[in-house]
């Protein structure tokens, strides 16, 4: 794996940011719902991406970006509810979030250049 490639990198350091952060949310809590669908969407930026690296063609690279970018956008919204019914403090919240919008803004990009060489 290539060890410049920044949103491979991102994306896996973040995963375990979130199956920390479900972890605790579980044993600590005793949440499970919400913190199930943070898991799911929070790995599957990363899954993605990782999936996205042996496309067939620009085309299929760039909707794996996309579809990463649409998990990243759901993650968000999980951990601001999770923030907003007070499972995990504002301090928490904005760390994972910082992080979350970060991979975003460098998913669009990637789309957004994708889409133009195609």
């Amino acid at each position: 794996m290539d060890k410049e490639n920044v949103i491979v990198n991102k994306s896996m350091d973040f995963a375990v940011r979130i199956v920390n952060l479900y972890k605790y949310l579980k044993s600590e809590k005793a949440e499970y719902v919400m913190s199930k669908q943070l898991l799911r969407c929070g790995t599957s930026i990363g899954a993605n991406v990782r999936d996205s690296l042996r496309a067939q063609s620009k085309a299929d690279f760039n909707t794996k970006m996309h579809i990463a970018m649409k998990e990243a956008s759901e993650t968000e919204y999980w951990l601001e509810l999770l923030e907003s019914t007070e499972y995990i403090t504002k301090a928490q919240a904005e760390s994972m979030l910082k992080e979350c919008v970060e991979i975003i803004k460098i998913l669009i990009s990637i789309t957004k250049t994708v889409r133009k060489n195609i």
